[in-house]
């Protein structure tokens, strides 16, 4: 038994799978990991005794909303969907400061390549605490929760927008501000990367029925604010 052994599942049929990815669970197997290592296909597959295709990605860091193809046909429908831009992502983030609501355009690194594209990252913040927390320059460090609608699909493209901006997003080791992280893990033991694929809506390959599928936010989100706000 792993600690992913049941992946919440939202929906299924003959054609697609759309579950709730846990936090730190790939999507996919990759290069770097060892060879018995779980990620969501494998796990899905398992489950169902089916083979499993993924058509998009979510980070392994990243909880929430996911859907899975079960033949690559069906997982090249979807995929298109998402590169002419008719999917519509909704993600949660609990993010350093307060950013209000605007749009990030700056161009966002390319994984592995060096090279930077353009990139679209709608986003509008819901709620802020003012915490104890202070350190370096900040004082009194304010925290947000804030609703992002990503128009592309860059790697990391969310992470890299709010980081350059000093909004970072709590729990991002990669682009983030460590010290802020290990400040809150240490007050509060909750160690994540705060990001979370809150809903998803598309078109069903065969039925070309819109599909609107959304998952809670993790209970851990609400423990940050409720034990840091003063």
């Amino acid at each position: 038994m792993t600690e992913f052994e049941n992946i919440p599942l939202l929906f299924q049929d003959e054609y697609i799978i759309v579950c709730n990815k846990p936090v730190n669970l790939p999507v996919h197997k990759n290069d770097f990991m060892p060879h018995d290592a779980p990620y969501l296909t494998k796990l899905v597959g398992k489950m169902l005794d089916k083979s499993v295709y993924n058509v998009h990605r979510l980070d392994s860091k990243t909880s929430g909303v996911i859907v899975l193809a079960l033949s690559p046909e069906i997982a090249k429908n979807i995929t298109l969907q998402f590169e002419r831009k008719e999917v519509e992502k909704t993600y949660y983030a609990l993010v350093k400061g307060n950013p209000g609501s605007g749009t990030f355009i700056e161009n966002v690194l390319i994984k592995k390549r060096g090279k930077k594209k353009p990139a679209i990252t709608h986003f509008k913040t819901i709620e802020t605490i003012k915490t104890d927390i202070s350190y370096k320059e900040f004082e009194n460090i304010e925290l947000s929760l804030v609703e992002v609608k990503p128009e592309t699909g860059r790697w990391h493209q969310i992470r890299q927008h709010f980081a350059m901006h000093r909004f970072d997003i709590l729990g991002d080791t990669h682009h983030g501000d460590w010290t802020l992280n290990r400040i809150i893990t240490e007050k509060t033991g909750i160690k994540r990367l705060f990001l979370h694929a809150k809903q998803l809506t598309f078109t069903h390959p065969k039925t070309n029925e819109t599909l609107d599928f959304e998952v809670q936010t993790p209970e851990e989100f609400d423990l940050i604010f409720n034990n840091l706000a003063i």
